[in-house]
């Protein structure tokens, strides 16, 4: 028995010693052993080509082996198998062709092959191919990825068969557009080519504009005569106009080497040097030669000379550039294709210049609810009250840091943004009583005193709150269903935050026609806005009335707070950034008038998105054009867009 082991295990010895019979994989890894034992990315593409393209169904597993450095050449006979290092810390060798393990090895007879990430970007886009039908549909997206971000020629075969298997329908819609964009760059059929631009007459995706761009690249070129036949001209070009002015014109004769350059001020330069005899230049001598007037006399006397070449005058370049003709040509050959990608791209700008009205647009509405929110409680107070206060931003910043506490307090950011914006409202409500109460009440029919006093009050608010929580902004974050934006195109889009804004906006709107029309605080109010004294002979108490007024503007000031600081930095000069705002919405609106006020948010927010699309790198001069606007309108309706009769306006 022991002989026959004996026997067994030499002959088991004797295979595993014996050379592996190479494949057709090897074969190739043979062949260009040389640049996969350097391993360069500028030089293994051939390498990675002959894999991918082999037709070879081990070529995928290899380049995926390659890609995570599982690849490994056994130094003695210089053959390449795939590694798997054992818990011995020996590598046992499987043969890519049988898919059978050949041994185990020591890793000092082994070289791994260690792809850089370069390399490995090479492999990731060479087994595109596979994964376009790989079961998995994750791998399937990921590829039409890699190819959306680097797209090849090579691609667009493997992508159109892969169309018809596909199960997915998101993803076989994928495939199908990114089809149409490769066959507008790397097909060879223009019919094709040109069916695939059409397709995408009026599409807004940036994807398509990539596409079409480069059709329409064009080259500046000259020609001494008339441009060839066969050429795709875009434009033919006249010297001295503004697309062409001569002196460009002249360097393009110059770089196509069809006349002598102009002369230099470092070619003048070098000819005086290398010219010098006995003290002088061309007859000229050096002391003289302090002007370039002088300079240009002593060179044409040498060329006169032959000492140098003669330089070329105003005169002959300008005859040179006559006798010349300039166009500019499409890179792209076919006039059929480049003639189909104008007239797509200039349905496409016209769409996108629609779209891009649409999108400033949403920008306004998105800004003028900001601000009637902000402005609301203004409007009520100065409305009904007469009363200019100044602290008014700092009600909503308080609206702001409470928020921010309720969310120290309540982890949940959906549950605390309920809880805030009650507590906020609460908070600057209560707030705003006492300040109605111990000072406000004080100083009416006095609108200078009252205009310092809350100013005082609002400076004494900010040091509190920086007291308080310091003078770094405070996180207010929204809950996540509010993250993203609602994106109708590649061109219009508006952020979920700000459609809370406007919503909340037009709660309030509502809250507050409900409170005026059909309350009896809202008819009270309305009598005191009208005539004060005929409300109080009627049984009406204008000072709780007044109270719950201010208490009730300074509350919704509060929930303002809120929904601002959920996109704005919460700070104590949160309140600063939207109290000139406010009180010119009110101003321009109508006093103490709801629909005026939105009317007044309406049009400050149009206008400084105008202004500031106008001039867009610059938004403080925006504002600055918008508050000129405004005084300007201000002359023409001192009482606003909608005027109230009443204590507010004057009467």
């Amino acid at each position: 028995m022991r002989p026959f082991l004996t026997l067994l295990g030499a002959v088991i010895l004797l295979a595993l010693s014996l050379p592996v019979q190479a494949g057709p994989v090897q074969d190739i890894l043979q062949e260009h052993s040389t640049i996969l034992k350097k391993s360069s990315r500028k030089t293994i593409q051939p390498a990675i080509d002959a894999l991918a393209n082999s037709g070879l169904p081990q070529a995928q597993q290899v380049l995926q082996v390659w890609q995570a450095k599982d690849m490994w050449l056994r130094q003695e006979d210089g053959l390449f198998f795939k590694g798997e290092t054992l818990p011995s810390k020996a590598i046992r060798l499987t043969d890519f062709d049988t898919g059978d393990v050949v041994g185990e090895a020591d890793k000092k007879a082994l070289k791994q092959l260690k792809p850089n990430s370069g390399i490995r970007a090479l492999i990731a886009t060479a087994l595109v191919q596979f994964q376009l039908s790989d079961p998995d549909p994750a791998r399937r997206a990921e590829a039409l990825t890699a190819i959306e971000r680097a797209p090849d020629a090579s691609t667009l075969a493997p992508l159109s068969g892969s169309i018809g298997g596909e199960t997915d329908a998101t993803l076989k819609a994928r495939k199908q557009r990114l089809e149409r964009l490769l066959t507008i760059s790397f097909d060879k059929d223009d019919d094709a080519r040109i069916a695939a631009i059409e397709s995408f007459a009026g599409d807004l995706g940036v994807d398509v504009r990539a596409a079409l761009n480069p059709i329409l690249t064009t080259t500046r070129r000259v020609f001494a005569g008339d441009p060839p036949v066969g050429l795709n001209i875009a434009r033919m070009l006249k010297p001295g106009a503004d697309a062409l002015p001569e002196a460009e014109a002249y360097d393009l004769i110059v770089a196509a080497k069809l006349g002598p350059p102009r002369l230099t001020a470092d070619d003048l330069r070098a000819a005086m040097l290398a010219n010098i005899e006995n003290g002088a230049v061309g007859g000229v001598p050096v002391a003289d030669l302090n002007t370039d007037e002088v300079r240009i006399r002593a060179y044409a006397a040498l060329a006169e000379a032959g000492a140098v070449p003669a330089a070329v005058t105003d005169a002959q370049a300008t005859e040179a550039v006559k006798t010349h003709r300039f166009a500019d040509i499409y890179e792209e050959q076919s006039q059929a294709v480049t003639d189909a990608a104008g007239a797509a791209l200039k349905a496409i700008e016209a769409k996108v210049a629609l779209n891009q009205g649409l999108d400033l647009g949403l920008d306004a509405l998105s800004l003028a609810s900001i601000y009637f929110l902000a402005a609301i409680g203004l409007a009520i107070t100065f409305g009904v009250m007469g009363v200019i206060n100044m602290a008014h931003g700092e009600f909503i910043m308080m609206g702001a840091y409470t928020g921010y506490v309720v969310q120290q307090v309540v982890p949940n950011y959906t549950v605390s943004i309920i809880v805030a914006i009650p507590l906020a409202f609460a908070v600057t409500f209560a707030a705003g009583v006492a300040m109605e109460r111990l000072v406000i009440r004080w100083l009416y029919s006095r609108p200078l005193e009252t205009l310092l006093a809350t100013f005082g009050i609002s400076i004494a608010l900010q040091q509190l709150a920086k007291n308080i929580f310091g003078t770094q902004a405070r996180p207010l974050t929204s809950p996540g269903w509010l993250d993203g934006a609602w994106v109708l195109n590649d061109v219009v889009s508006i952020s979920y935050i700000r459609i809370a804004i406007f919503v909340l906006a037009l709660i309030f709107l509502l809250f507050f026609l409900f409170l005026m029309k059909k309350t009896r605080l809202g008819l009270e109010t309305r009598a005191v806005t009208q005539n004060p004294g005929m409300a109080a002979s009627m049984g009406i108490n204008p000072d709780r009335v007044n109270m719950l007024t201010f208490g009730l503007g300074s509350g919704i000031a509060g929930i303002a707070g809120v929904a601002i600081g959920l996109y704005a930095k919460v700070t104590s000069e949160l309140g600063s950034d939207y109290i000139v705002q406010s009180f010119m919405t009110v101003v321009v609106g109508g006093v103490g008038n709801i629909w005026g006020t939105l009317l007044g948010a309406t049009m400050i927010g149009a206008l400084q998105k105008g202004i500031e699309w106008l001039n867009p790198s610059n938004t403080l001069a925006a504002q600055t054009y918008m508050i000129i606007f405004i005084i300007i309108f201000i002359q023409f309706r001192p009482r606003g867009i909608i005027a109230l009769k009443g204590r507010a306006a004057g009467d």
